[in-house]
């Protein structure tokens, strides 16, 4: 039962050069003494999006749509989903917009002639 544990991967090539600091030499890893020099160059920029939709924009958009849906407007709009709802939400208030079906938070409005 039992035998010879296999030995990882990495084990295995860095036994098969000789020596330790050989191998650390040619890799792409960095050494604890060296800086990372492009971290800051490679930062994600965050995308900016647009928090406020105009009237003009947002009525133009809704007026296209059969089935207005929070989801499709913020596609079509390219806002949030959180800034579309609320813009929606805002116009059902002002009876600009009726909610039509819809179920658990996925509500389908129609825009009031």
């Amino acid at each position: 039962m039992g035998g010879a544990k296999k030995k990882p991967v990495g084990a295995t090539q860095s036994d098969s050069s000789g020596s330790y600091g050989e191998a650390n030499s040619g890799s792409g890893k960095p050494k604890k003494g060296d800086s990372k020099k492009g971290s800051g160059q490679q930062q994600h920029q965050k995308q900016k999006l647009p928090v406020l939709i105009e009237e003009t924009s947002g009525r133009k958009a809704l007026e296209n749509m059969k089935a207005i849906t929070v989801h499709s407007f913020a596609r079509t709009v390219g806002v949030k989903i959180s800034v579309a709802n609320g813009y929606i939400r805002s116009l059902e208030a002002k009876n600009i917009v009726t909610c039509v079906g819809g179920y658990s938070g996925h509500r389908v409005y129609q825009l009031k002639k």
